[in-house]
């Protein structure tokens, strides 16, 4: 019987460690990136969900000493994740106190979310835990983006993709799903681009 790809590192994992990532998730972004041109240099960026910070590494090399990182999450970052243009801001993304502190950082050129749900095993649970993330990923990309900013987030399949796409695509002049090579063949998770915020 074929054992469960997520037991051993996978070629994603090796690469994510030999390149100093502290996840594979990395490979996610830079791809999306490739296909879609979501990040330029001088960008204020807001990782949403960061820990432990694969993402936020990413960003970061692209952007040099330009630009500004702003990542949130519950838990901390990597302890190797640092730099003088990123600013970490620990706590629970729905708290008010936390969203004003985000606030203040931005607006933003582009915000990304790969922030997953407690998993329960139950998809059903999984799922709608995952598209609450979503909405409240879009209200961060609706209320501090600037006009023209680009959008990315996680969200499970089956998880009204549709819908959580028709409201993006009243916020943004475009938008889609996009699955990276990079997730594992197992995996029911997708991602939603939204590109160039309307005014």
């Amino acid at each position: 019987m074929a054992s469960n790809s997520y037991e051993k590192p996978d070629f994603w994992s090796q690469k994510a460690f030999s390149e100093g990532y502290p996840a594979r998730s990395v490979y996610k972004l830079k791809e999306i990136d490739e296909k879609f041109h979501i990040l330029k240099k001088n960008f204020t960026v807001l990782d949403l969900g960061a820990a432990p910070g694969s993402w936020t590494t990413f960003l970061l090399r692209f952007l040099g000493e330009t630009g500004k990182v702003v990542s949130c999450d519950l838990n901390l970052l990597a302890k190797d994740v640092k730099a003088d243009n990123l600013v970490f801001i620990q706590g629970d993304l729905t708290d008010n106190a936390i969203r004003a502190a985000i606030k203040n950082e931005g607006p933003f050129d582009l915000v990304v979310c790969d922030a997953a749900p407690k998993t329960t095993g139950n998809r059903i649970v999984d799922t709608a835990r995952s598209q609450a993330l979503v909405k409240m990923a879009i209200y961060y990309a609706q209320t501090m983006l600037k006009p023209g900013g680009n959008f990315v987030v996680k969200v499970f399949q089956n998880g009204d993709q549709q819908s959580l796409l028709k409201s993006m695509k009243e916020i943004f002049e475009s938008a889609r799903g996009f699955k990276p090579v990079a997730c594992r063949a197992e995996s029911f998770e997708t991602y939603l681009i939204g590109l160039n915020k309307k005014n």
